[in-house]
């Protein structure tokens, strides 16, 4: 029998194959690998969270505060950040739940203007975004090839798409667009993806369970329903999956739905989270991967004539090595390992690792967690991730944001708390990692329940920011400031022939004997979406070649690109503008 062969027999649950959490989420119970010795190297990325003297005190309400009564209050939601007006400054999109009980004043989800000072602006209400519904996540793009960036949320209840207006307001067209659907729907994962390389943005859905209060039964109501001996909320286990979506666009500002057609309901049926689409083979397609709680995660690899075929457990990403399924919540793509191809990490519960999926070419994926030293950590549940060079040496770190899910717990066991810090780690550059806590800022250690996590410039000083949300407190802003000296390069594309937002795209920098793939995503981290221009830290070098892989399948090189600032690249075109941006502020 090949190690294949047996992976499917767990996945497909043969008695004794894997431990069984009947309503929880799936967690493979471990501890922590022991640490090594620290590396003694500096890390020139200092993060502070800002968030409250930019102006972002709103707190995002996601159910009551202490308690958590029923599983759609604890998953929370994402962020953006998006450039809504394009005049080259980050903007910031926070979504938000409300209560059980009924209208919230300030419970909505909010836009905020960029002011360009490192503060920003409420425009919600300006811009007709004003909602209070249980939103669950979000995809950024330019769906009707305006030159306008649109919103697409999904949410428990009805999904919601708004036309950018292209002077500061936006208008629900989810009715015209056809996308309303019967009852009611827990979308949770959406993205963007060009499936058919037609020019225009299509749209996929995932779905976590089916959901409504009056038929599912309140923390302490089953006694089949606890975590360390306390009484929680029932789910996800005890609840039915759904299938994903998949909507076509027809270039007239409508949409069709091609799931059968297209075979996106052919895969089984998963608690589906957050989706990400690019092209993961080097294939010139974008697939889709979907990050799947407690049950196996699913890899829609693209067919090139319209449809899909799942194959995750063949490509080596529905399960983790030891063939066992995991709490999918996170999912980051990047290229770790500088060599050319796009890596994928996925983030779990607590007493279990996140995954880092190395990838191996056509054949797929091999998980190198282990090997790579994140097996130190397994002590919280994790949420929105990224993989980015927050030091920009040329080496992408890892981050994500963790938060509990039963705050009832940590009364009865203090060693669970429902707030928890973040996780970073650092990039050695052999394939290995550090994770680290006070080297990084006071931000990487403060405690928050948190859920979506957005990786931008928001401040256009050459280095990652993260925006975060949190549940029932105002988000995290956690400006980044670098020293020591290494230098980057953005890259920010424009589609012609492909779909305007170049969503799918594939930019390959060689620098300094280094080829880092970084991929244009409409959603990643946990429900959320990143700044469009995609961001190489370079090290010592000061320029990189780059390939471009276009959606529509164009490959376009641009040689000797200078470092240290903004270059737009035309999809045929080359180089159509440079921007520097001001040395980075020390000492702020």
């Amino acid at each position: 029998m090949t190690r294949r062969d047996m992976l499917w027999l767990l996945a497909a649950g043969v008695p004794g194959a894997r431990a069984q959490q009947p309503s929880g989420m799936a967690s493979r119970g471990i501890g922590p690998q022991p640490r090594g010795k620290p590396s003694g190297l500096p890390f020139h990325a200092r993060f502070t969270d800002v968030a409250a003297q930019a102006g972002l005190r709103a707190p995002v309400i996601y159910g009551p505060d202490g308690r958590v009564d029923y599983i759609l209050e604890s998953m929370g939601c994402g962020v953006a950040f998006l450039d809504y007006d394009n005049d080259g400054w980050l903007d910031l999109f926070v979504l938000s739940g409300t209560r059980r009980e009924g209208p919230v004043a300030g419970a909505t989800n909010r836009l905020y203007k960029n002011n360009r000072d490192g503060t920003f602006t409420d425009v919600t209400e300006r811009a007709g975004l004003t909602r209070q519904d249980w939103a669950c996540g979000v995809t950024i793009g330019d769906y009707n090839n305006d030159g306008f960036d649109d919103i697409f949320i999904s949410q428990w209840g009805q999904n919601a798409l708004y036309r950018n207006n292209g002077d500061g307001t936006f208008t629900d067209v989810t009715r015209e667009a056809g996308l309303l659907h019967e009852g009611t729907r827990w979308g949770t994962g959406c993205t963007w993806v060009d499936y058919n390389r037609d020019g225009l943005l299509d749209l996929f859905i995932a779905h976590y369970v089916v959901f409504d209060f009056q038929s599912i039964q309140a923390t302490g109501q089953n006694p089949n329903c606890s975590f360390r001996g306390v009484p929680v909320y029932c789910g996800p286990r005890s609840l039915q999956p759904e299938r994903c979506l998949l909507y076509r666009n027809n270039g007239d500002g409508t949409f069709t739905d091609v799931t059968r057609s297209a075979g996106i309901d052919r895969a089984a049926p998963t608690f589906g989270l957050t989706a990400m689409a690019a092209d993961y083979l080097g294939s010139g397609w974008q697939d889709i991967y979907v990050a799947s709680d407690s049950t196996p995660s699913l890899l829609f690899r693209n067919q090139q004539d319209g449809s899909f075929a799942e194959q995750g457990l063949e490509l080596g990403l529905a399960v983790n090595e030891d063939g066992t399924e995991q709490a999918g919540m996170g999912l980051a793509v990047g290229d770790f390992d500088t060599d050319g191809a796009l890596d994928l990490l996925k983030t779990h519960f607590s007493e279990d690792t996140a995954v880092l999926y190395r990838n191996v070419g056509r054949g797929g994926f091999e998980d190198v967690t282990m090997r790579s030293g994140l097996g130190v950590e397994t002590r919280y549940v994790s949420w929105g991730a990224g993989i980015q060079d927050f030091d920009n040496d040329g080496l992408p770190d890892l981050f994500w944001a963790t938060g509990g899910i039963y705050p009832e717990v940590e009364k009865a066991h203090p060693d669970y708390p429902f707030k928890t810090p973040r996780v970073l780690f650092r990039n050695l550059g052999n394939g290995k990692f550090e994770e680290l806590t006070a080297a990084a800022g006071p931000a990487i250690s403060e405690a928050h329940s948190s859920r979506g996590v957005a990786f931008g410039d928001f401040d256009n000083d050459g280095d990652m920011d993260i925006l975060i949300m949190n549940v029932n407190e105002p988000p995290s802003l956690l400006r980044n400031d670098v020293s020591g000296g290494g230098h980057w390069l953005k890259v920010k594309l424009l589609g012609t022939k492909s779909n305007r937002s170049a969503i799918g795209a594939t930019v390959i920098a060689a620098y300094g004997g280094r080829r880092q793939a970084q991929a244009v995503t409409a959603q990643s981290s946990y429900l959320s979406v990143n700044d469009p221009r995609l961001h190489f830290g370079l090290g010592a070098a000061q320029s990189a070649d780059l390939e471009i892989l276009w959606p529509s399948g164009l490959r376009e090189s641009v040689r000797a690109v200078s470092a240290d600032r903004l270059v737009t690249i035309r999809e045929g075109a080359g180089v159509v503008k440079a921007e520097s941006f001001p040395a980075p502020r020390q000492g702020r």
